[in-house]
């Protein structure tokens, strides 16, 4: 503006500073929001400072730590990863990402991410912890899957009950190996306890198709063909 105070110029700048001191105030109401714990007002302030300051890192985890909380992963993700790109060796970023790709019950994925984190600090505590974790389930989901192709049932249920022991606080896993059991007790002809496990899985998940075809696959068996 001083260099060349022209009409022009003057009026953008004027505008531009409004602007600032709107977002500044923007983002004093959106930590106060933050420490009251009412993340949806922080994200609805975050919403209309990041339509501006498209790059913010830090504002982007912010509002990712929002997501988590009001229950919306998926848009977390979304934030940590453009964060990730943002900021330089983020760790944190992608070890969140991990984490919440895990807590969904994405193994894959999980691992995937946690590998980038360890690519930028191989000594990262929580990274490297995350990753035996997961890469020792992974391993023994794609066993457990493997025996399932060979036909090789009882060894698939076995593997599948480690699954569980390995994860036991994420129930996603207990339900998804569940599943699998499920699968493998009714591909196996063992029809009375495929139908307990598959009707244990249905109490979680009413409309889960898999388990709802392999628990008719054992009712057949058992020549109860109503059910």
């Amino acid at each position: 503006l001083k260099s060349n105070p022209s009409n022009n110029e003057e009026k953008e700048a004027q505008t531009q500073l409004t602007k600032s001191d709107e977002l500044q105030r923007l983002h004093s109401q959106a930590l106060s929001a933050y420490q009251q714990e009412d993340y949806e007002a922080t994200i609805s302030l975050l919403d209309e400072i990041l339509a501006v300051c498209v790059w913010d890192a830090e504002l982007r985890e912010l509002r990712a730590e929002c997501y988590i909380k009001e229950g919306e992963p998926s848009k977390a993700i979304s934030d940590l990863k453009a964060a990730a790109k943002l900021k330089n060796d983020n760790t944190e970023a992608f070890y969140k990402i991990s984490r919440i790709y895990y807590q969904l019950g994405d193994h894959e994925l999980s691992l995937s991410e946690v590998r980038e984190c360890l690519k930028l600090d191989q000594d990262h505590k929580q990274c490297f912890s995350l990753y035996k974790q997961v890469k020792k389930l992974n391993k023994q989901i794609e066993s457990a899957e493997e025996f399932i192709r060979e036909g090789r049932y009882e060894d698939a249920i076995n593997k599948y009950d480690s699954v569980m022991k390995t994860e036991p606080e994420v129930q996603i896993y207990a339900t998804r190996a569940k599943e699998r059991i499920c699968h493998c007790l009714s591909k196996n002809q063992q029809a009375t306890e495929a139908i307990k496990v598959c009707t244990e899985v249905l109490q979680l998940e009413p409309t889960n198709v898999n388990a709802l075809k392999d628990r008719a696959e054992a009712y057949l068996l058992e020549d109860l063909y109503e059910e």
